[in-house]
């Protein structure tokens, strides 16, 4: 893949950079801006170059069949999806004004870019207020990649969904002899994951750990690391399924019934890779207003009336055991619900015994567990902490492949 910094000949260009803006707001203000920092690297080299940039980004959800079924909340997707914050928090990122055009296509938008100076910015309105975005329609991608002569793809997060802003644009382009690359972000995230999917000799043994709600979100990802890792350690809320299915009690704990059968095949298969919790921490409510009893049993002898809500003691040991003996670690979902302080214990052992492990290549696969890291400080002791939880899962599961890469290749 071509990659930015191997760009040349930029001065005067007009490049088209797909960046992840998708970032969380409170209260009308960003609550993270880690999304946009990571786009930093790449807007500088381009503009160091004497390009003329082109920002395009999606923000939250736009269903655009609310506009008759339901207009009240329509508008309030639209509203809740401008990005006119972001470019003023890109502006103060780079030290330098962001020219913010409110729309995604017109007369407006064509002039705004034909006005641009060399290592100037201008960041396009959310390109999900486009019908077609997500479809992939090419009239919409033609509309975009007639602004540009060149595409930048630096939005991992996006890199899953074959949508006109991620795919449609560098395919046209491609197809006008025009350059199309991958920016530092993508680049990082692709060389990372790759190592998770192309696993050497000397990466081994390799080690998963998996959590989160639901089996049925993983089960292409569980069949792939089956057979990549030599061991893979099921917590959080997806292990119940998992200790119902080989018949242990579980009380109130959430299990997919429907993914039972399943899971029981999928752990004989397995010939004893997959490393379950032995113990939990348990409470006879989720809502702590609500809450008399929290408790640590056995994983399987859970009462009914509870629910588990993180792993215990000595499933944090057993864990941590297995982790230390890795020379890779590939880590996607928190193993409780670490939201609330009580139940923090199994995801924050996680992250020590990750991190403690010198010899390993580390890298969490986004998502919550990215948010556990940050929010527990550990961000910086992972080899890689991947900036798109799904598109990070699609990569493993796909053998490295993403619609969004495999178009620049």
């Amino acid at each position: 893949m071509l990659t930015v910094k191997e760009m040349n000949g930029l001065e005067g260009k007009r490049i088209i950079v797909r960046v992840d803006f998708n970032v969380p707001f409170k209260e009308g203000a960003i609550r993270d801006d880690n999304r946009i920092v990571s786009a930093l690297p790449t807007i500088k080299e381009l503009i160091g170059k004497g390009a003329k940039v082109i920002l395009i980004s999606h923000l939250g959800k736009v269903q655009h069949k609310l506009a008759s079924e339901d207009p009240d909340k329509f508008a309030k997707q639209i509203k809740e999806g401008n990005l006119a914050p972001v470019a003023v928090r890109l502006s103060e990122l780079l030290n330098q004004p962001v020219i913010f055009v409110p729309e995604t296509r017109g007369k407006n938008l064509v002039d705004a870019v034909n006005n641009l100076n060399n290592g100037e910015i201008l960041l396009v309105q959310n390109t999900r207020y486009e019908k077609g975005e997500e479809k992939n329609d090419p009239e919409i991608a033609k509309i975009w990649a007639d602004l540009s002569d060149a595409f930048v793809m630096d939005a991992f997060g996006s890199a899953h969904r074959a949508h006109a802003s991620t795919v449609g644009i560098p395919e046209i382009l491609k197809s006008e002899g025009k350059p199309v690359a991958v920016g530092y972000l993508v680049e990082k995230e692709f060389a990372s994951l790759s190592r998770c999917v192309d696993v050497k000799d000397t990466d081994r043994p390799y080690v998963a750990i998996l959590g989160g709600l639901k089996v049925s979100d993983k089960i292409q990802v569980i069949e792939t690391l089956l057979k990549k890792c030599d061991k893979v350690l099921i917590g959080g809320a997806m292990a119940y399924t998992f200790l119902k299915a080989l018949g242990h009690s579980v009380g109130d704990s959430p299990v997919e019934n429907d993914q039972l059968d399943y899971a029981k095949n999928c752990y004989l298969k397995a010939n004893g890779k997959i490393v379950l919790p032995v113990d939990s921490v348990i409470s006879d409510a989720f809502n702590p207003a609500i809450r008399t009893t929290i408790q640590t049993v056995n994983a399987g002898k859970i009462p009914e009336g509870f629910e588990g809500l993180d792993i215990g003691p000595r499933t944090r040991e057993l864990f941590a055991n297995e982790i230390a003996k890795a020379k890779m670690i590939f880590w996607n979902g928190p193993m409780g619900v670490f939201e609330q302080d009580e139940f923090q214990k199994g995801t924050i052992a996680v992250c020590e015994a990750v991190t403690k492990n010198e010899k390993a290549f580390t890298v969490c696969g986004g998502g919550d567990s990215a948010a556990a890291v940050k929010q527990f400080g550990y961000m910086d002791k992972f080899s890689h902490v991947s900036t798109g939880g799904g598109a990070a899962l699609e990569m493993i599961e796909n053998e490295g492949h993403l619609p969004g890469i495999d178009v620049v290749r």
